[in-house]
């Protein structure tokens, strides 16, 4: 019998169950995957108001010169990912990727300029993996630090996130989508990103874990906070057409198939003052140029079934032309119908181009539509 690793919690785990939480194990910790208010309720809470997510299990890693100088620990990052880390600003934070040899994503993550260092946050099944890649390619230039378990994060996503947060920080009603900056709430110094993963305006709170308790009660005491677990998370996420790591981007998904070409900034582009000098940087430059044999598209299929991963797509009504599959589907709340994304082939990713997707022996009409599925709140 194969023994299994004990499940890791967050800083908010007993707080969890006294709110009646479903827990589930995800990414090695015991997870809320819903409330009592349930999975379908949280999500429109979420859009219509604001929800509280627990995400602490994402780990956050600090990036800091070993010169003293930010501009070197920011060179030696883009060795690492195609994105332009040398022009982000102090007090912004920008959307990255790890990339490998062969162009595949190994992780999505976010990076903050914070000044004197780079605050970076990775997925939680990703940051061992993560930190050992860090270490390995960055520690001459950099002191890589982790903050896995004295740090916790905090999700608070949705159009009354500004108005929860404000009297507990009134300097968040300044900042604009991507600002990060530190704030005293409750007495204790948190990092803040106006940012998430909803398609909503929101901010994600870095606090230290000892702390979080008191934050996420403070949080959920307004009368417009809730609190949200991983399954409204997915399908606010879907709704709002962003990958989810190891569904719809992974080491064997480019950036350019996986239509994240928007994440890669002009200077490292090809003709850009940084071109390339990332791993995969000849395969990923090349489609760039001539395109990719296949990309990440959203779905929308007729009636009230959704399409879930792994069904395969179709050119044909009987199944015989298999041009690509599914990665992430569901039941989106907020349009009211079934909503999917998947790849399949460049010559078949037209929008408005009808597929067939195979469930269940049947071949159900998919029509290739813009993601997002929901009009984003972000406060620009």
């Amino acid at each position: 019998m194969v023994s299994q690793e004990p499940l890791e919690k967050t800083p908010l785990h007993a707080l969890h169950l006294e709110l009646g939480a479903r827990m589930v194990p995800f990414a090695g910790y015991d997870m809320p995957v819903q409330y009592p208010m349930g999975v379908l309720k949280e999500h429109l809470h979420t859009r219509e108001k604001a929800g509280l997510f627990d995400v602490s299990h994402m780990g956050q890693v600090w990036l800091k010169p070993r010169s003293g100088n930010l501009a070197d620990a920011a060179i030696a990052l883009e060795k690492l990912v195609p994105v332009d880390i040398l022009g982000l600003k102090p007090g912004r934070q920008r959307y990255a990727f790890f990339t490998n040899e062969n162009g595949g994503i190994l992780d999505d993550l976010m990076v903050a300029n914070r000044g004197d260092h780079l605050l970076i946050i990775v997925n939680a099944a990703c940051k061992d993996a993560d930190l050992a890649h860090m270490k390995a390619y960055l520690s001459d230039l950099c002191a890589v630090e982790t903050h896995f378990e004295d740090k916790a994060l905090l999700a608070l996503q949705g159009p009354k996130a500004e108005a929860v947060l404000a009297p507990l920080c009134p300097a968040v009603a300044e900042m604009k989508f991507m600002d990060v900056r530190a704030c005293e709430i409750l007495g204790v110094t948190c990092v803040i990103s106006r940012s998430g993963y909803t398609g909503e305006d929101g901010f994600e709170i870095s606090v230290p874990a000892e702390h979080a308790e008191a934050l996420a009660r403070a949080l959920l005491a307004h009368e417009d906070c809730a609190p949200i677990g991983l399954g409204a998370r997915d399908s606010l996420r879907l709704e709002a057409g962003l990958c989810l790591y190891g569904n719809d981007i992974d080491e064997t998904t480019t950036p350019v198939e996986a239509a994240l070409v928007w994440g890669m900034q002009k200077a490292r582009r090809p003709g850009g003052d940084r071109e390339g000098g990332f791993p995969g940087a000849d395969i990923i430059l090349q489609q760039l140029a001539d395109g990719a044999k296949r990309l990440r598209v959203g779905l929308k299929a007729e009636g009230r079934a959704p399409i879930r991963p792994p069904a395969k797509l179709f050119a044909d009504d009987k199944g015989e032309t298999e041009i690509g599959h599914v990665t992430s589907g569901g039941f989106g709340p907020s349009v009211g119908a079934p909503v999917a994304m998947g790849y399949v082939a460049a010559d078949h990713a037209e929008t408005g181009t009808t597929l067939y997707a195979e469930v269940r022996g049947k071949y159900l009409p998919v029509t290739i539509t813009d993601t997002p599925f929901i009009k984003p709140t972000y406060k620009r």
